[in-house]
């Protein structure tokens, strides 16, 4: 039996009872959102009202909540959690987007993206 209660996939797009990705990305934040959370840095109905929030803020921004936007509001969420832990900084979080768009730019179409330190001396 596992310590800690199952995820809830309510609200997340769903396949056969599993979640659904579009793009690596989506699955990728998910499953840190996952180890986050089983290393103990955020409960799980911490995170359920935190991305409520998230989608409940852009709503009234305007996104027109057609499902294409899920996962946007599941990264900006894990983002928002992870800084207000402390576990990282705003800036940190934004130097290493920034790493990853250089990696992306300079991977080959359809090759996977791996980041290098290279990739931080350029933001």
């Amino acid at each position: 039996m596992s310590a800690f209660p199952p995820l809830s996939f309510d609200g997340m797009p769903l396949q056969d009872g599993e979640p659904v990705f579009r793009e690596p990305w989506e699955a990728q934040a998910f499953a840190m959102a996952v180890s986050l959370h089983a290393q103990q840095l955020f409960t799980w109905p911490e995170w359920a009202a935190a991305l409520a929030a998230q989608i409940s803020s852009a709503q009234a921004a305007g996104d027109a909540d057609l499902g294409d936007t899920y996962y946007r509001h599941w990264l900006a969420t894990l983002e928002a959690l992870v800084a207000s832990k402390g576990a990282g900084s705003a800036e940190e979080l934004e130097r290493y987007r920034l790493a990853w768009d250089h990696a992306a730019d300079r991977t080959p179409h359809g090759q996977p993206i791996e980041l290098r330190d290279e990739d931080f001396r350029s933001t």
